[in-house]
């Protein structure tokens, strides 16, 4: 008989999001908002840029006056005017006319093109010759071109990035509205766990996932919040949890979440509040004993104590909720398709989850399996992504294409 009564990943997540209520927005200055996910759209304040402005050093001119210029024979300009940087020209530009002009420098009226000094040959301090003829817009980056007032700069759900942080500047936002951060709080379970600083007695582990899903919550935008070792006590761990909950916004508990006698994660959820445990179980591997829950509205998840399967149910189930706020927006994680190094194999109804290095060999990319079992922490270490065996499929042969997102 199994001893879960697994669902799929998609079910778990449909069960959560039934009891997962969006948050307050809050605004933030642009400096603080690398790595927040935009709770609105954001539209640009005023024109970028803001002007008619060079991309070369060189002269503005009317393209029209550079037709036909060659080495043989130039277009002969006067140069009547410079601009200076981070002023109006102050004057209009005249057939038969150049000005010189930085870049970045705001073109003259009547300007539409900046030929650049390589080609221009310098007669005296009022004449220059253009060997190469200039189109229209040539050199050059029109008002508006690049964002216009009042367009949406970028939407909801956006995960901001430091080009992000760039063009908002451009477009005098100075503020904006973000999902809040989720707190964290981290639990682990096992008589047999004890701290790094400690020296493992017989039968002893080092606390492993502790401290890799405190990095994991803080990749993600989260605050983790440690809350140390419970030993397999219901009333310890019920103490630990329950003051986790209060100052938290999600849960983690890692170990516990088989069906041993000593594994009492499902029962403390459940005296802790409602609905308590929503499934046990779902249909992966690595991960399959694991525990999806919400606790007054607020998600707690029993993960599995092997590292490796601790990692992946946060990947796919806890990672959502911390970075975006829901499951609606996770579409935006890098996948990238790689060629698989040998045959694996998978249980038909089951999605598996694979460990891979990824490596580039004659442009072609490929995935080599990492193996190992879910207790080596170093099979993570080597590998840079998982690789997923969908549960319609019964494995995966040599050179097949797999979807692997990177860590």
């Amino acid at each position: 008989m199994d001893l879960f009564n697994v669902i799929t990943v998609a079910d778990a997540k449909k069960k959560l999001s039934a009891y997962i209520e969006s948050r307050t927005p809050e605004t933030v200055p642009l400096l603080s908002a690398l790595g927040r996910v935009l709770a609105a759209d954001v539209k640009a304040c005023e024109d970028v840029p803001g002007f008619h402005r060079s991309t070369m050093d060189g002269y503005a001119v009317k393209a029209q006056n550079t037709f036909g210029a060659s080495e043989t024979l130039p277009a002969y300009l006067d140069v009547v005017g410079q601009v200076q940087m981070g002023a109006s020209p102050g004057g209009k530009i005249k057939d038969g006319e150049a000005w010189a002009i930085s870049t970045g420098g705001m073109l003259p009226e009547g300007a539409d093109a900046v030929v650049m000094v390589e080609y221009t040959e310098k007669l005296d301090d009022k004449t220059i010759g253009v060997i190469k003829p200039a189109a229209p817009g040539e050199n050059v980056v029109r008002k508006a071109e690049d964002v216009p007032a009042g367009a949406v700069v970028l939407k909801a759900g956006h995960l901001i990035r430091p080009q992000d942080l760039g063009i908002l500047a451009a477009a005098g936002v100075t503020g904006v509205p973000v999902l809040p951060r989720y707190k964290v709080g981290i639990v682990s379970t096992g008589d047999e766990l004890v701290e790094p600083a400690d020296v493992p007695g017989p039968g002893q582990v080092r606390d492993i996932n502790s401290y890799t899903l405190y990095g994991l919550v803080q990749q993600a935008g989260g605050i983790p919040n440690l809350y140390g070792i419970a030993k397999d006590n219901f009333d310890v761990l019920k103490e630990k949890m329950s003051k986790a909950l209060v100052e938290n916004d999600i849960v983690l508990v890692s170990g516990g979440s088989s069906v041993g006698t000593r594994d009492v994660s499902a029962g403390v959820i459940n005296e802790l509040g409602q609905p308590g445990v929503l499934f046990h179980g779902i249909n992966i591997k690595p991960g399959k004993p694991t525990i999806g829950a919400v606790v007054n509205g607020k998600p707690v998840f029993g993960l599995p104590g092997h590292p490796v399967s601790a990692m992946v149910v946060y990947n796919l189930l806890v990672n959502p909720l911390v970075r975006w706020g829901s499951y609606q927006n996770e579409g935006q994680n890098i996948l990238v398709r790689a060629k698989i190094t040998r045959n694996m194999r998978s249980a038909a109804g089951r999605e598996d989850f694979l460990r891979v290095r990824v490596y580039v060999d004659k442009g072609e990319l490929y995935a080599e399996p990492v193996l190992g079992k879910s207790g080596l922490i170093s099979t993570m270490v080597k590998a840079d992504g998982i690789a997923r065996i969908p549960e319609s499929r019964e494995g995966v042969e040599v050179g097949e294409y797999v979807e692997v997102q990177l860590f």
